[in-house]
């Protein structure tokens, strides 16, 4: 019955998707709907695979659209969402709420929101009762009208694969490729990989990105080091420099 409507009203493979999972849902007892909440947390070995990932910037996301693992390409051209999310960063709650950078590192912001609200309501439909999901969605109404305008559209959508514009403050524009590898994970988790075509401007500038980021690091290792050196050379019992 639900494939009949879905054929006539002539849904794509995501809206078709949504109708699915709402029924699903509905058909599930609470205690079951509860159990299907999204993790924060990913398989060791495939934490050591997205470190491994030197060339590309690779992520796993869960259906709140929470940073759960990155590689190091990936935490440099999304730095801005790390340094800005706290303990737990958070694309959607970056794209409405820290828009004076958002704005900058998605020069087609308006098509970067729109996949990140239709992406919250595709994981609404599959999982009513995770709260998590329903404070952030509240959150976000709360605090930005972009989002409730967004929210009331009702639109929902499969994030598989295609091409992305990013413009970061260290390197400038760069256009990248992408491709949703989620299968292989739990269905509350997706693995998105970003790659430069070989040869190109872009690639060039994904290497200029990458040494961006290690001179950073390095940076701050210097100036850990410094920080401890000072540590150890202070009295026992001084915390800090006295005038």
């Amino acid at each position: 019955m639900l494939d009949a409507i879905a054929r006539t009203l002539r849904f794509d493979e995501s809206e078709r998707s949504h109708l699915f999972d709402l029924a699903r849902s509905a058909n599930l007892s609470p205690v079951r709907r509860a159990r299907t909440s999204t993790s924060g947390s990913v398989r060791p070995g495939l934490r050591f695979a997205l470190e491994a990932m030197r060339d590309v910037v690779a992520f796993v996301q869960n259906s709140r659209l929470d940073v759960v693992a990155m590689s190091d390409l990936a935490r440099a051209l999304y730095s801005d969402v790390v340094e800005t999310g706290g303990d737990q960063p958070n694309f959607a709650r970056f794209a409405f709420l820290h828009q004076d950078l958002s704005r900058r590192l998605y020069p087609d912001w308006e098509g970067a929101a729109d996949i990140s609200v239709a992406m919250l309501r595709t994981a609404a439909g599959r999982h009513p009762d995770d709260r998590g999901l329903r404070d952030l969605i509240g959150e976000l109404a709360t605090l930005s009208p972009e989002f409730r305008q967004k929210w009331a559209a009702h639109e929902v959508r499969l994030h598989t694969h295609g091409v992305k514009t990013f413009h970061h403050h260290a390197v400038g524009d760069v256009r990248l490729h992408f491709e949703n590898l989620t299968p292989g994970l739990d269905s509350e988790h997706s693995l998105l990989v970003y790659a430069a075509e070989p040869g190109s401007t872009d690639a060039e500038s994904l290497q200029l990105l990458a040494s961006w980021a290690a001179t950073r690091a390095a940076d701050g290792a210097r100036a850990t080091g410094v920080s401890d050196e000072m540590r150890a050379s202070r009295p026992a019992g001084v915390d800090r420099d006295v005038p």
